[in-house]
């Protein structure tokens, strides 16, 4: 179970920081839409995910006996 937490807040968290530093990006140019998809959305769906990145990791630590 700790190594799927750890798997899954390492994962998410690595997908959030690429989308958002993508749709930041994108932004920046100038553009607004990046593959169909409004760049906000895909900012919120990048921030989605780091936040269950710390939900996981805050899950994990609290498993472990202190």
């Amino acid at each position: 179970m700790e190594r799927m937490l750890m798997l899954v807040g390492n994962l998410s968290a690595l997908a959030g920081i690429l989308l958002c530093a993508g749709a930041g990006g994108a932004r920046v140019m100038g553009l607004y839409l990046f593959s169909g998809y409004s760049t906000m959305t895909i900012f919120q769906v990048g921030t989605g995910l780091l936040v269950l990145a710390c939900l996981a990791k805050l899950e994990l630590l609290l498993m472990r006996p202190r």
